[in-house]
C-alpha cells in the first residue's frame, strides 16, 4: 500500500477550473464506475482497477489527439482534467505494471496528477522500488519509481499475520463440505462433480434459450460460447479463455457485461505456463473488480492450483497469485456472493431487466 500526503484542501477546485473544457454536462455523461459525489454534486473520490484506469488512459489520448488534435503538454493536461472531473481523490487497485507503453506514460501522468492537488492511494503485490522488475528498458521507468518514493508513503502488508480477505469465509460456507454445501466451487473432473455443475448451470438459467454471442471489445471480438441473454448469465471453459491471446479489457468487458460467469475444466497451472497464470489472475482480478459470481469446476481446490514459490523473487506471478487464490476464497463467501454487482447491462431491447435475480437468495 502507498499514498502520497494530503494536500491542504485537495478538495477544493483547480484555480484554473474556469478554463476547464471538461465541462459539467460532460463530467455528468461520463461518471467514474466507482465516484463518489459531494452535496454539490462534484465528484470528490474515485476507485479504480489499475489496468482499467491505464486503458482508459490510452483511449482518452487516443481520442484526444484524433479528435482535438492534441499533442505534448497539451494532451496530457487534457487527460488529467478529464481524470480529475472523477474526483481528486483516487484508489488504484492492484497497481502492477507489466507493460512498456504503460512504463513509460506514468511519470507524467502521476507528476501531473501530483501537481494539481490530487491524493492518490495505491494497493500492490510489491513495494515502489520493484515495480516493473526485469520489464524491458526498465531504466526508463526507474524516474517515476523516484517519484513515487519521494512523494508516497509506503505501508508493508506482507508484515501482517492475516490475510483479511480469508476471514470472511467460515465453516457453514465452506465450498469443500461434503454435506452439500459445496456452491460455487466445484473440484474434480469426474462425471458426479460435473453433473453437480451442469445442474447449478441449468437452474440458474431457468431453462432460458443458451446461445453463443459476441462482444465487440475496442474493435476486437470477444467470442462467449455460452450465454443466456435473459439471465445474463456466461459460461466458459477455461481454455476458452486464458488458452488464447486475451487481455484485461477482454477480461473487464466480460465482467461488464454477466453478472454470473461459470467456468468449467479449470486446470493445475504449472510454473512454465506463465501466460496461462497471467491470464487467470488478470481474469479474476476483472471479475471481482465487477462483484461478478464466479462459479468453477476446478481440478483442485484454490490453494493447490498454482503452487506459490515467495523465494523466486523475480517473477510477480508469483507474489500475485497468492492474491488471486485469495480471492477465489474470498468469491465464495457469503458476503461477497451478496454483494451487488456492478457492471453494466448492454441487452437487447426486448429483455426484462426486472427479471434479473440474486441467485443466491
Amino acid at each position: 500500500l502507498f499514498y502520497n500526503s494530503l494536500p491542504d484542501n485537495p478538495l477544493s477546485a483547480d484555480d484554473d477550473d474556469e478554463n476547464d473544457h471538461t465541462t459539467t454536462a460532460t463530467r455528468e455523461a461520463n461518471p467514474s464506475p466507482s465516484s463518489t459525489r459531494n452535496s454539490n454534486n462534484i465528484n470528490i473520490k474515485q476507485k479504480v482497477h489499475f489496468h482499467k484506469f491505464m486503458l482508459n488512459m490510452h483511449k482518452s489520448m487516443h481520442t484526444a489527439k484524433t479528435t482535438h488534435s492534441l499533442q505534448g503538454n497539451d494532451l496530457i493536461n487534457h487527460v488529467i482534467q478529464t481524470t480529475l472531473s472523477h474526483g481528486k481523490i483516487i484508489c488504484f487497485d492492484e497497481f502492477q505494471v507489466t507493460d512498456i507503453a504503460d512504463a513509460l506514460l506514468l511519470k507524467r501522468l502521476f507528476t501531473a496528477l501530483l501537481e494539481r492537488g490530487a491524493v492518490i492511494v495505491a494497493t500492490s503485490n510489491r513495494p515502489p522500488c520493484d515495480l516493473y522488475k526485469g520489464g524491458l528498458q526498465r531504466d526508463l521507468f526507474l524516474p517515476f519509481i523516484d517519484l513515487l518514493e519521494e512523494e508516497c508513503h509506503v505501508v508493508s502488508m506482507w508484515e501482517s499475520d492475516m490475510d483479511y480477505r480469508l476471514v470472511q469465509k467460515d465453516d457453514e460456507n465452506d465450498s469443500y463440505d461434503d454435506s452439500g454445501k459445496q456452491r460455487v466451487y466445484f473440484v474434480g473432473n469426474d462425471g458426479a462433480t460435473k453433473r453437480r455443475f451442469d445442474k447449478l448451470f441449468h437452474m440458474l438459467t431457468k431453462g432460458s434459450d443458451i446461445n453463443s454471442m459476441v462482444l465487440d471489445v475496442q474493435g476486437r471480438e470477444v467470442f462467449v460460447p455460452k450465454a443466456s441473454e435473459e439471465y445474463n448469465i456466461a459460461r466458459f471453459s477455461f481454455g476458452d479463455l486464458c488458452a488464447r491471446a486475451a487481455g484485461a479489457a477482454d477480461y473487464l468487458a466480460i465482467g461488464e457485461r454477466f453478472h454470473t460467469v461459470f467456468i468449467e475444466d479449470v486446470p493445475k497451472l504449472q510454473y512454465h505456463e506463465v501466460n496461462l497464470v497471467r491470464r487467470w489472475i488478470t481474469l479474476i482480478d476483472a471479475l471481482y473488480e465487477n462483484h461478478v459470481k464466479l462459479v468453477i469446476q476446478a481440478e483442485t481446490k484454490p490453494e493447490e492450483m498454482f503452487q506459490v514459490d515467495l523465494e523466486n523473487e523475480h517473477c510477480d506471478e508469483v507474489f500475485a497469485f497468492d492474491r488471486t487464490r485469495s480471492r477465489m476464497e474470498e468469491m465464495r463467501s457469503e458476503k461477497y456472493l451478496r454483494k451487488k454487482w456492478t457492471g453494466h447491462l448492454q441487452l437487447r431491447d426486448d429483455v426484462d431487466r426486472a427479471r434479473q435475480i440474486d441467485y443466491m437468495q
